[in-house]
């Protein structure tokens, strides 16, 4: 449930930046179809499309997240994904990358994302709607890093792409909202809004680092040791459960 909440939550603020970066994209959709309910349609299988590429990239950055804490270096990760996060607020031009260039490395791979991209606007389908939303989510996105750091944190590739799926279904509100009815909030309005943003990843980012630092602050920065013991706790509650459930079907029979 606190997975689902925080993606949710984190999602719906960071989407006022996205109608900002991604709202121009979400304008010019070609929506099918001649009715409203048609073109509510188009507009939520782009954010679905969207959306799944966010969970792929959940699994992929939750494996490695997965990986790391198995190994025993889940509080540095904590530590590591928090200076990220504030990283990438105090030097935003480390984290973006331009679609134009052909000389970035692996990033000249984005360039053929933007024509394709192109070249799905022209055509007017359910289907086309919803591959845009796929390309789109592989978009550069300062939210969307951040979202990915939070998902590799959690060190489990399954809540990872829970995390990542609820974050993209947040999003959706805002640009459903934007590709249906238009600019629907005023752009000083959505600056303003756009202004918290960057405040709230970098509390999020110091937030990742206290909990990592196990200075023993009780829920949020607690020691290794009532963490085990936490653990420890949940897993007799859960073997108890499991005795119980076998001794019940055992009387049964």
């Amino acid at each position: 449930m606190e997975i689902i909440l925080s993606g949710l939550v984190f999602g719906f603020i960071t989407s006022f930046h996205c109608a900002g970066m991604c709202g121009p994209i979400a304008i010019a959709l070609p929506l099918h179809g001649d009715t409203k309910m048609e073109k509510i349609f188009g507009g939520i299988l782009y954010n679905l499309g969207r959306t799944l590429t966010y969970v792929v990239l959940g699994a992929i950055f939750g494996f490695m997240g997965q990986g790391i804490g198995a190994l025993g270096f889940q509080r540095w990760l904590s530590i590591v994904t928090g200076m990220i996060m504030i990283l990438t607020v105090l030097f935003p031009s480390m984290f973006s990358f331009s679609l134009g260039s052909r000389n970035r490395g692996g990033f000249f791979l984005l360039n053929y994302i933007k024509a394709g991209l192109k070249n799905l606007f022209s055509t007017k389908s359910f289907m086309s709607l919803f591959t845009i939303g796929v390309l789109n989510g592989f978009l550069p996105c300062g939210p969307l890093y951040s979202a990915i750091i939070i998902s590799a944190s959690y060190g489990h590739m399954v809540k990872s792409m829970l995390f990542m799926a609820m974050f993209g279904l947040g999003t959706m509100p805002m640009l459903l909202g934007i590709s249906v009815l238009g600019n629907f909030i005023s752009l000083p309005l959505r600056r303003k809004l756009s202004n918290f943003i960057p405040i709230v990843i970098v509390f999020l980012g110091v937030l990742f680092i206290l909990r990592g630092l196990n200075l023993g602050i009780p829920f949020l920065s607690p020691t290794e040791k009532k963490i085990e013991k936490k653990m420890r706790k949940t897993q007799k509650k859960y073997s108890t459960e499991v005795i119980n459930f076998e001794d019940i079907g055992i009387l049964k029979l």
